[in-house]
């Protein structure tokens, strides 16, 4: 790890989830759901430092075991109305304090926010995040997944309305140019303007394109259940294997954990260390990041 980051992961994970008691130390394919976004930042190439926000002391252990820092969350960041933005200034002003000297002034500049509760995040897909905003492409990049549904709400007299299209209009799935869900796995935001509006969504606002069959969000029992299924299709291992022969790829098993437990506080592995992660499966190439503004979402 680079002595002073220039990307940092935050992952916000508190102990209180009222639609899955302990969520976030429930296991998808034999792994914590903590582990498993602690894991895919440690394997992301740009990613110096990675961060567990947490006011629980299982999932603490759990964060520090799986090789991240730990921040400990103070009560009033950890309720039902905390806001994510909350929780992610408090980790930074932990970590990277800032300084009043504007000369001596240092710390990260790229926050990678994750979400324990997106159990298929791709290391690449952060890197790609992360690099749009260090190269000055982006201020804010957010994992969205392809959509061609059509959309409706309903009126308060309980009719139905059309929201993305014309109800008389029913143009084939091919003629339609897609909107973008957003997954809420990941964000990618510049530090000095996060810390500035507070908000993860700042200046120019771009799109990481990721496959709408990985995205998925745990909420409730059966998004877990879902997922369960789902991992031993979406992942798998590649083993390293002899100069001359391919790597082979074998359907993804628990990762293995370091050799012994990390002071709370120990600085997270090197990029070069980082040798063991499971991958999603191949998927269709992505286009170019899309460009989008977007509004906020709500806290996880």
């Amino acid at each position: 790890m680079s002595p002073e980051p220039r990307v940092i992961a935050v992952i916000p994970a508190r102990a209180g989830s009222k639609g899955i008691p302990g969520k976030n130390l429930r296991q998808v394919a034999g792994r914590s759901l903590v582990a498993r976004a602690v894991t895919a930042a440690l394997a992301a190439e740009t990613v110096d430092e990675v961060v567990v926000s947490t006011d629980g002391d299982a999932i603490a252990a759990e964060a520090v075991e799986a090789g991240a820092r730990v921040v400990r969350r103070p009560a009033d960041l950890a309720g039902d109305e905390a806001s994510s933005e909350s929780a992610l200034l408090h980790a930074l002003d932990t970590v990277a304090p800032q300084s009043r000297d504007a000369a001596a002034r240092r710390g990260p500049e790229v926050l990678l926010f994750l979400q324990a509760t997106s159990p298929f995040i791709d290391p690449a897909d952060l890197d790609r995040a992360a690099n749009r905003v260090l190269e000055g492409a982006a201020d804010s990049v957010l994992a969205a997944a392809p959509s061609h549904a059509f959309l409706w709400r309903l009126a308060e007299d309980g009719s139905a309305v059309a929201v993305n299209h014309d109800a008389a209009t029913r143009p084939r799935r091919q003629d339609r140019a897609p909107e973008f869900r957003e997954t809420g796995a990941f964000y990618a935001v510049r530090v000095a303007a996060f810390r500035e509006a507070r908000h993860r969504f700042v200046g120019r606002v771009e799109l990481a394109v990721v496959p709408a069959s990985t995205a998925i969000d745990i909420d409730e029992p059966h998004d877990l259940a879902l997922a369960s299924a789902l991992a031993p299709l979406l992942e798998v291992e590649v083993e390293a294997a002899p100069a001359d022969q391919p790597a082979v790829a074998s359907p993804a098993a628990p990762t293995p954990r370091a050799g012994g437990t990390p002071a709370p506080h120990a600085s997270a592995p090197s990029a070069s260390a980082r040798s063991r992660t499971s991958t999603p499966a191949p998927r269709p190439t992505d286009p170019h990041p899309a460009r989008s503004s977007a509004a906020e979402n709500g806290a996880p």
